[in-house]
C-alpha cells in the first residue's frame, strides 16, 4: 500500500475535482457500521480489517486535504472537523475493544484483503488509481503449524500410539490428481467475506438453509440389525454416498446428529477418524459409534492417553484436553474430523479454536477429499460472523476470502456484490457448499409439542429487598457516569443537545456507559456490585423456590430436569431434594465421564431416581435426558442459544409427552428484562438458517442491553 504522502501526491493528479471529498461520506458510513457491530462484542476479521483501512484512508485524506490548495480555509476546516470526526468514532471503538488499537498503525493496512477494499472504496467516490493499484495480488499462503511452539513443551505421545506407528511406520500415499495452479476467477478482485455474512444476516432468498439433498432410497442400507435410521438422517447419508464430504450440519438439538455423523463416516470409509466432542458427552459418543458400526471400534482419550486404543478406528477427545494430544493426532493419518457443538470454536482467538483449525488444516493438507463435519444446532450465537470459524474449519473460507470451490461457485453466479441479485445468489452457494438445517417441526412431526412458561415470583424477604435496592445503586451509579459526559459535552447548540435539554435520553451515551460498566465488571470479576454479581444473587435468592416447585412437579408429573448456572443454586436445590426424600442425581462440570455418564443413566433408567441436577454450562450439550418432560430452569443464561439447548436435552426424537419448561424469574427485578431479552435474540438465526422474515433484535448483547435497561430506568425516575 504507498505511503501517505505518496498517495496524497499522486491523488492531486487524479481527475477528481479538489473542491469536493466524496470519500469522507463513504468512511463516515463504513465507520458507523464498524461502531455497531462493535458494540455487540469484539469485532470478526472482516470488520476488524474495515477498521484498518478506515484508519489508513482517514490518515491519507487528511494529508490530501491539508495540502490541496483549492480549498477555501474554510471548507479545509470543515473537511479536517468531518474527518475527525471519523477517527473519534475509531477512536471510541477501539476503547470498547483495546485489541483493535495496533490496528490504528500506519502499516497495518497492507493484506490482500485490505488493499482490495481500499481500492473499491476509492471507486467508489470517483478516484483515479494507477495500474498497479487495480490489479491486486494474494499472498501465497503460508502453511501453520500443527503444533504452535507455546504448546510444544506440553505435548504427549501416548504408549499404545507409538506401538501403531511402528505397526504402520508408512501411511497411505494419496496419489489423488490436484490442481497445481488457481485459476484466475472474475470476482478475485472483490471482497467478499463481508458481502456473504450480509446475505445471511439479511435472510436472502427467503428460504431454510439446506443444500439440495438426494431423494429417501428406497432400501435403508447403512442401519445395523434392529435400528432404522429417519427419513432426513438417510437423505444427508446419501449425500455422502453421492460423494459430498464437508457438512455443518445445523439440524435443531435432538435430531440425531450423532447418529448421521457416525453412519457418514462408515458410508466415507473416513478412517481413522477424530471427533472433538464437549467433555460431558465423550462417553455417549462411543456407545453411539458401537451401536451404528458395531464393526468399528472407538476409543475415548482422557487425560495423557495412557489408556486408549491406539488401533481403534474412532478417536473422541474432548476440547479441553486436545492441545496436548496435537502432534500425534496431526501424524497418525486421520482420514476426517467431526466436531460437536462446533459453535465452542466461534472464538478465533481462543487456543481451543486454533487447535481444532490447524488439525483441519492438517487433514486437507494430507488427503485429497477429507470428510469434515461440523455439528451445532445453535451455529449462530450473538453475530452472523459467528459462522467464521466453523467455514474455515470446513475449508469453505480462509478467514480473508472464499476458498477455491466457494470462489468457483460465487463466481458462476455472473454476479458481484454491486448486483442486488448476489446477495441470494452467494448464500445458495454457501448453502451448497454442504449447510444442513432441518428443523423438528419440518422433520419430526409426531414430535411434541414444547411450551417455555416463565414463573414469576416475589422475593419479598429482606435479601430480596436488599437486591432490589443494589439495582437501584448501580443504575444510579450508571446515571451518574451518563450525567458526566453529558455535562463534559456541553450545549453545543445542535440537534441532540436541543434534545438533552428537552429532556430526551441520548441512546448512544447510554450505550458507551453500559458498555463500559460491563468491561469493568469482567475486569472485577465476582467482587463488588455489578451485573455479574447481581444476577448470581437473584439466583442465590430464587434457589430456594425453585427447587420447591421442582419437588411439586416431580411428586405430580415425575422425573424433572433441573437446570441452574451457578453451583451455589445447584448445592441449595439438592439439600432441598435430599430434606424432601427425593433422589436426584448430579451432572455438573467438575465430574469424571465415567461418573457423569452413570448419572445420565440412573436418570433416564432408574424409575426411583426423580430429579436430575444439572448445570447449564455444563450438562447444556449433547445429553439425552428424554426419561423427563418437565424441565426447571432457576436460573437464566446470557443467550438464547443456551436456553434452547437446556430445553432440547428433553425435547428430542423419542420424546412421547409434551414438554414445558418452567423458567422461574424474580419479579421486579433485571431478571425480568433478561428474560424478555433472550426471547427477543431468537430472531437472528431463524432469518440466516430458516429464512423466515423476522425482525432482529438490538444488536447489543444481552448483558449490554440489560444495563441499559436500568440505567434508563434510573434517568427516568
Amino acid at each position: 500500500m504507498p505511503t501517505t504522502a505518496t498517495a496524497a501526491t499522486r491523488r492531486k493528479k487524479t481527475s477528481r475535482k479538489l473542491d469536493e471529498a466524496p470519500l469522507i461520506p463513504i468512511l463516515a458510513r463504513k465507520v458507523r457500521e464498524i461502531e455497531a457491530k462493535a458494540q455487540r462484542g469484539k469485532l470478526g476479521p472482516t470488520n476488524r480489517v474495515k477498521f484498518q483501512v478506515i484508519a489508513f484512508l482517514v490518515r491519507e485524506e487528511r494529508a490530501r486535504v491539508r495540502v490541496a490548495d483549492d480549498f477555501t480555509d474554510a471548507a479545509r476546516v470543515e473537511l479536517l472537523k468531518r474527518l475527525d470526526g471519523v477517527a473519534t468514532i475509531l477512536a471510541k471503538t477501539a476503547a470498547r475493544d483495546t485489541s483493535l488499537i495496533q490496528l490504528l498503525e500506519a502499516d497495518q493496512a497492507t493484506s490482500p484483503v485490505a488493499k482490495r477494499m481500499r481500492r473499491d472504496w476509492l471507486l467508489e467516490s470517483g478516484a483515479e488509481l494507477a495500474p498497479e493499484e487495480l490489479i491486486i495480488t494474494d499472498a501465497a499462503p503460508v502453511q501453520a503449524p500443527v503444533v504452535p511452539a507455546a504448546l510444544a513443551d506440553r505435548q504427549v505421545t501416548p504408549p499404545a500410539v507409538e506401538s501403531r506407528q511402528l505397526a504402520n511406520p508408512f501411511l497411505a500415499p494419496d496419489l489423488t490428481p490436484r490442481a497445481n495452479t488457481t485459476p484466475r476467477r472474475r470476482l478475485d478482485g472483490w471482497e467478499l467475506m463481508g458481502p456473504l455474512y450480509k446475505a445471511f444476516e439479511s435472510g436472502a432468498g427467503g428460504s431454510s438453509a439446506t443444500m439440495e439433498l438426494p431423494a429417501v432410497p428406497e432400501y435403508d442400507h447403512v442401519s445395523p440389525k434392529g435400528l432404522e435410521v429417519m427419513v432426513h438422517q438417510s437423505r444427508l447419508l446419501e449425500a455422502v454416498r453421492a460423494g459430498h464430504r464437508s457438512f455443518l450440519l445445523a439440524d435443531e438439538p435432538g435430531l440425531g446428529k450423532t447418529a448421521q455423523s457416525v453412519l457418514a463416516a462408515s458410508i466415507a470409509d473416513s478412517y481413522p477418524l477424530l471427533v472433538v466432542v464437549p467433555n460431558v458427552v465423550k462417553m455417549n459418543w462411543a456407545r453411539e459409534v458401537e451401536r451404528w458400526t458395531p464393526q468399528r471400534r472407538a476409543t475415548v482419550i482422557q487425560g495423557d492417553g495412557a489408556d486408549i486404543d491406539a488401533f481403534a478406528d474412532v478417536f473422541i477427545v474432548n476440547y479441553e484436553i486436545l492441545d496436548r494430544h496435537l502432534s500425534w493426532l496431526g501424524s497418525i493419518g486421520l482420514r476426517g474430523m467431526v466436531v460437536d457443538e462446533a459453535h465452542f470454536i466461534k472464538n478465533l482467538t481462543s487456543q481451543r479454536s486454533q487447535n481444532v483449525l490447524a488439525l483441519a488444516s492438517r487433514i486437507r493438507e494430507r488427503v485429497r477429499d477429507p470428510l469434515m463435519m461440523a455439528l451445532t444446532g445453535t451455529p449462530l450465537i450473538n453475530d452472523v460472523e459467528d459462522f467464521d470459524a466453523i467455514w474455515r474449519f470446513l475449508g469453505w473460507t480462509t478467514g480473508d476470502k472464499p476458498g477455491d470451490e466457494l470462489m468457483r461457485k460465487l463466481d458462476d453466479t455472473g454476479l458481484t456484490p454491486a448486483d442486488k441479485a448476489f446477495y441470494s445468489e452467494a448464500r445458495d452457494a454457501v448453502i451448497s457448499m454442504g449447510i444442513v438445517r432441518r428443523k423438528k417441526k419440518d422433520v419430526a412431526a409426531d414430535l411434541p409439542d414444547k411450551l417455555i412458561a416463565d414463573l414469576p415470583v416475589q422475593l419479598d424477604d429482606e435479601y430480596g429487598r436488599g437486591i432490589r435496592e443494589a439495582e437501584r445503586e448501580l443504575g444510579e451509579r450508571l446515571a451518574a457516569k451518563y450525567r458526566r459526559i453529558i455535562e463534559a459535552r456541553g450545549d453545543r447548540g445542535d440537534a441532540r443537545s436541543l434534545s438533552r435539554a428537552n429532556g430526551e435520553i441520548d441512546e448512544d451515551i447510554v450505550r458507551l456507559v453500559a458498555t463500559g460498566e460491563l468491561e469493568e465488571s469482567k475486569a472485577a470479576g465476582t467482587s463488588g456490585d455489578n451485573v455479574f454479581t447481581m444476577v448470581r444473587k437473584i439466583g442465590g435468592a430464587k434457589a430456594q423456590l425453585a427447587a420447591d416447585y421442582a419437588v411439586q412437579l416431580q411428586r405430580s408429573v415425575g422425573k424433572v430436569v433441573f437446570f441452574a448456572k451457578h453451583i451455589d443454586v445447584m448445592d441449595q436445590a439438592e439439600e432441598h431434594f435430599a430434606a424432601s426424600g427425593i433422589r436426584y442425581v448430579s451432572i455438573r462440570g467438575d465430574q469424571t465421564t465415567p461418573a457423569r455418564q452413570q448419572a445420565i443413566d440412573d436418570f433416564n433408567g432408574d424409575e426411583e431416581v426423580g430429579i436430575a441436577v444439572c448445570s447449564l454450562t455444563a450438562a447444556g450439550v449433547g445429553l439425552n435426558l428424554q426419561a423427563a418432560s418437565n424441565v426447571v430452569l432457576a436460573e437464566l443464561s446470557w443467550t438464547s442459544a443456551e436456553q434452547t439447548q437446556a430445553i432440547d436435552r428433553v425435547h428430542r426424537i423419542g420424546q412421547d409427552e409434551p414438554v414445558t419448561a418452567w423458567r422461574i424469574i424474580a419479579a421486579h427485578t433485571i431478571d425480568t428484562k433478561i428474560a424478555e431479552l433472550i426471547d427477543q435474540k431468537q430472531g437472528l438465526a431463524a432469518r440466516a438458517l430458516d429464512g423466515e422474515a423476522t425482525e432482529i433484535s438490538a444488536s447489543e448483547s444481552v448483558q449490554v442491553a440489560a444495563l441499559m435497561h436500568l440505567l434508563r430506568e434510573a434517568l427516568e425516575a
